[in-house]
């Protein structure tokens, strides 16, 4: 059930530009392989990730810190405009993608009811692309947490896999 506060408040926003068309900045972002490559902040790798790509279709992701704790992601697609936009929701699970609270991986995270995240991939000219994450999470309490800035290094490692891409292309 949609929550109407969700549209009131100020949600985590953030956006990169890239030097690669959408068709390959879409490519790097919804294939699995590559997202192996990007998902997790700077030290962080992506040991499994598996993506059912289609609407109503799940995704489950886990992160290993430096350290080597895991952090599974689980979630399902709700709207898939080719190129354009992925509405999706997205929330902390365990190896099995079942839900499980974000304190069981001593994380504070305090989600929008009823807000999903939004991913936007707009031509920005000149054979460039410019993508939008909007998260389930109040600005604010994602600037506190860090999940604004382990965003910004994940769109970090996200460009040099576009920029591999580009390169090969």
């Amino acid at each position: 059930m949609r929550n109407d506060n969700a549209d009131e408040i100020e949600r985590m926003v953030v956006t990169r530009i890239f030097n690669a068309p959408r068709e390959l900045v879409w490519q790097a972002w919804t294939d699995p392989n590559y997202a192996m490559q990007w998902w997790g902040p700077k030290g962080f790798t992506t040991p499994f990730c598996e993506m059912d790509f289609r609407v109503g279709g799940k995704f489950l992701i886990c992160m290993r810190s430096p350290d080597g704790q895991e952090f599974w992601n689980g979630g399902e697609y709700h709207e898939i405009v080719l190129h354009e936009k992925i509405v999706s929701s997205m929330y902390f699970a365990d190896s099995k993608g079942n839900k499980v609270e974000p304190e069981e991986y001593g994380i504070e995270h305090k989600a929008i009811e009823g807000a999903y995240d939004v991913t936007l991939f707009e031509d920005a000219g000149e054979g460039r692309t410019k993508l939008t994450f909007i998260g389930n999470e109040p600005m604010e309490d994602a600037k506190n947490s860090g999940q604004v800035e382990g965003w910004y290094q994940i769109l970090d490692k996200f460009a040099a896999v576009v920029e591999g891409l580009a390169r090969a292309k």
